[in-house]
C-alpha cells in the first residue's frame, strides 16, 4: 500500500467485521492497546459486542478505508457522560500516518466538543496520534487491562477546540 494513500470513512457494512476480528487477533496490538476485551480471540463474543455497538443510535462507528482496503475502523460514543472517541488499525497499517487521516476525519465527522480519549501510557503512537489531532493529556488512571494481564495506567485526553476544515 502506498505511503501517501487518503483515507476513507464509510458505515461499518457487516463483511467489515472479518477485517476487524482478525486485527485483533494481533497479540501485540492487543498489548499496546491494553484496554481491550477479556478474550479477544472469542468470535461470539466479538460478533455479540459488535451487534451492540451496531444497534445503540448513539454511537457513530466508521470502517476506515485505505487503497480499497479495509484498515481498521474509528468510533465516537458516549462514555460516562462524556462523548468519547476511539480507533483500531491492523498492524500492517501502522507508522503509515492513517490513523491520524481518520481521526481526522471523525473529528470533522463529530463537530461537538469537548471529546475525550484515552491510551496506555506507553502507547507512544497512539499518543502521538491523538495529540497532532489536537487532544490534550488533561489526567491518568489506572485499571485492569485485558491486552496485559495487570493493572496499567493510561492517559485521559480531551479536546475543546472544534476542528479546522480541511
Amino acid at each position: 500500500m502506498n505511503e501517501s494513500v487518503a483515507v476513507v470513512l464509510r458505515e461499518v457494512a457487516p463483511s467489515d467485521l472479518d477485517a476487524f476480528f482478525a486485527h485483533q487477533l494481533d497479540p501485540e496490538a492487543n498489548r499496546l492497546a491494553a484496554f481491550v476485551g477479556e478474550n479477544p480471540r472469542d468470535r461470539v463474543v466479538f460478533d455479540a459486542r459488535w451487534a451492540r455497538i451496531l444497534a445503540s443510535p448513539r454511537n457513530i462507528n466508521r470502517t476506515i478505508v485505505a487503497g480499497g482496503t479495509v484498515v481498521g475502523h474509528v468510533a465516537c460514543f458516549p462514555q460516562n457522560g462524556e462523548l468519547e472517541v476511539t480507533y483500531w488499525l491492523g498492524r500492517e497499517f501502522w507508522g503509515r500516518g492513517l490513523a491520524t487521516q481518520a481521526l481526522q476525519a471523525m473529528l470533522r465527522l463529530v463537530p461537538a466538543r469537548p471529546i475525550h480519549a484515552r491510551c496506555a501510557t506507553d502507547n507512544v503512537g497512539s499518543l502521538r496520534v491523538l495529540q497532532k489531532c489536537g487532544f490534550m493529556i488533561v489526567g491518568k488512571d489506572r485499571g485492569f487491562a485485558h491486552g496485559r494481564g495487570m493493572e496499567t495506567e493510561e492517559f485521559i485526553l480531551r479536546l475543546d477546540a472544534a476542528p479546522v476544515k480541511a
